[in-house]
């Protein structure tokens, strides 16, 4: 049941933080970022939140610094909308898969395109 409980606020907070991303933060440092996942500790009292940044290194610092310094602002306006004694601490963790996955499908690309290439025998 407590499980249920916390992949429901998990949802939900995914759902507010990328609300709140794209219509309030108005940081430039913040980029194409964007919430991929949330995981709410057993007691509610903390969250990870997973993002994914389109650009580069840099581009992904520039945007977990801006969330770092957005925490305050993010965790209260959360508490207008979830229903919870205590908002969860947000903890920002940068999301490598959609990174890894387009590394993947570029790799794919390059292969077929070595493949097409290659003259028949």
């Amino acid at each position: 049941m407590a499980g249920h409980r916390m992949a429901r606020m998990a949802e939900e907070i995914k759902r507010e933080l990328a609300r709140l991303l794209r219509d309030e933060m108005k940081d430039p440092r913040l980029g194409f970022a964007s919430i991929t996942a949330v995981e709410v500790s057993g007691d509610g009292r903390h969250a990870k939140v997973f993002f994914s940044v389109m650009g580069d290194e840099n581009a992904r610092d520039n945007s977990l610094a801006a969330l770092k310094q957005a925490t305050g602002f993010l965790r209260t306006e959360l508490s207008k909308s979830l229903r919870v004694r205590y908002v969860p601490e947000l903890v920002f963790l940068s999301d490598p898969s959609i990174a890894r996955g387009t590394r993947i499908a570029r790799l794919l690309t390059e292969m077929e395109t070595h493949d097409d290439t290659e003259a028949p025998r």
